[in-house]
């Protein structure tokens, strides 16, 4: 394998659900798509507890759309819970011990019956021990297992008992949720290195690097320094947290990769474009009021709001009480972001934080000039090299100047725009690569930091 050390690779995600979870699963995804085309072949792991017949229907959309190679780089723990007689499978009859449910608990049944999940109602219901009850094929109790991460730990020791059947080599895992993260630091298996991704900010409002930090965060951070690897998608992030939490941890700058088009033809007199959830973070309203004073500069000027969320109602409402219906419209959601973004002139990104901000990423491989909030984290970063213009965050005067200089000015859109690809050269899926496999040695050739 080309660049990566010979071992099984896995990637372990919460749930991946088709238009769920928006960048998080496209960046899952790809990540494995890239590693694939790297030589170092990996099986998307899951655990939510949905019905197989919805998994199936996941996969083969994943699949239509090009985001997944085949539905067998798929598997879920609760699909394979379920013994081929009914019941619980060996696995997980093997990891139960004695016991009853907690009479004092609500449970639900999942897996065809094979499983009875405790419901746990608290925000980190993940860290519950309450017993989940495993079922024979007769539909008695055939035990307990103390709680979800005493079962996806049972589940990943299966799935790489059969894996080390095939071939014996070393497991890498790259775990993509900080609850699976804090669930599965205490898996004790010498031959298994947990690399660790980010996706999104560790802060809280105001976002600033000595802002509260989310709880969920405090929990994950005092346990990350026993990860294999930490890969920031920013190098900004990354050197917030080490300037703040000290540098005990093994971390690493890893930008999700973004691939480039081989050529595009950049639409110099399209619309203003945004790609996104139509949610408070992303704070759409801005761009709408700023927009109101760019078409009185730009008359003729338009605005494409793309994506879905519980705003569209506000951002509606918004546009017609500005008298902007006919120079902002939102088309709803999209299939194909590049098409999007080959019609644009101008990619704006008013969100309040961003992860690294994938949609910016694309943007700049299209050739397509930036405007943006200089948030914590991903523009700034992104722009270094150019492409784009930074003005302060929530500042919608500026951001109003900055459309209408780059709506103005053709030279300079055809100027950002050339910057805008070299920009995005930093982001390829070869250099996102080299730097996981890269990640990856360094870990096999030291002992486990768990």
């Amino acid at each position: 394998m080309t660049g990566f050390p010979d071992a099984w690779y896995l990637i372990l995600s919460s749930r991946l659900i088709p238009d769920l979870d928006g960048g998080y699963t496209i960046s899952t995804l790809a990540r494995a798509r890239q590693m694939a085309d790297a030589g170092a072949p990996a099986l998307l792991l899951t655990v939510d507890p949905g019905e197989g017949e919805a998994h199936a229907e996941h996969r083969a959309e994943f699949v239509r759309r090009g985001a997944a190679a085949a539905s067998e780089v798929f598997r879920n723990l609760f699909d394979e819970a379920v013994s081929p007689e009914g019941g619980a499978a060996d696995w997980l009859r093997a990891a139960a011990r004695p016991g009853a449910a907690d009479p004092a608990l609500e449970y639900r049944s999942v897996a065809a019956g094979a499983v009875d999940l405790p419901n746990v109602v608290d925000p980190h219901w993940h860290l519950s021990t309450a017993p989940i009850v495993v079922r024979d094929a007769a539909g008695a109790a055939a035990g307990v297992i103390d709680g979800f991460g005493a079962l996806y730990r049972a589940w990943l020791a299966h799935v790489v008992s059969g894996l080390r059947a095939e071939v014996d080599r070393p497991i890498v895992l790259v775990c993509e949720s900080r609850q699976l993260g804090e669930l599965i630091v205490d898996w004790v298996d010498p031959d298994v290195r947990i690399l660790h991704t980010v996706h999104t900010i560790h802060l809280e409002p105001p976002f600033t690097a000595d802002a509260p930090v989310n709880a969920l965060w405090e929990r994950w951070l005092a346990a990350a320094s026993r990860f294999d690897a930490v890969l920031w998608p920013t190098a900004w992030q990354h050197d917030d947290v080490r300037a703040r939490f000290g540098d005990g941890r093994v971390d690493v700058v890893a930008p999700h990769g973004i691939p480039t088009p081989d050529a595009v033809t950049y639409a110099a007199d399209g619309p203003v474009v945004v790609l996104g959830r139509l949610a408070p973070g992303k704070r759409l309203d801005h761009a709408i009021r700023a927009f109101a004073r760019v078409v009185e500069e730009v008359p003729g000027a338009r605005l494409e709001l793309w994506g879905a969320g519980p705003g569209r109602d506000a951002l509606e409402t918004l546009v017609a009480e500005l008298g902007l219906g006919d120079a902002v419209s939102l088309p709803g959601l999209t299939l194909d972001p590049g098409a999007v973004l080959d019609s644009a002139s101008v990619y704006l990104t008013t969100s309040a934080f961003e992860g690294q901000g994938l949609a910016l990423a694309e943007a700049l491989a299209h050739g397509v000039p930036v405007v943006a909030y200089d948030i914590r984290y991903g523009p700034r970063d992104m722009l270094a090299e150019g492409g784009g213009i930074l003005v302060p965050d929530g500042d919608e005067d500026a951001l109003a100047a900055a459309l209408v200089r780059v709506l103005g000015d053709a030279a300079l859109r055809r100027r950002l725009s050339r910057e805008a690809r070299a920009s995005a050269a930093a982001l390829s899926p070869a250099r996102a690569m080299q730097t996981l496999a890269a990640a990856a040695a360094e870990a096999l050739s030291r002992p486990t930091r768990r």
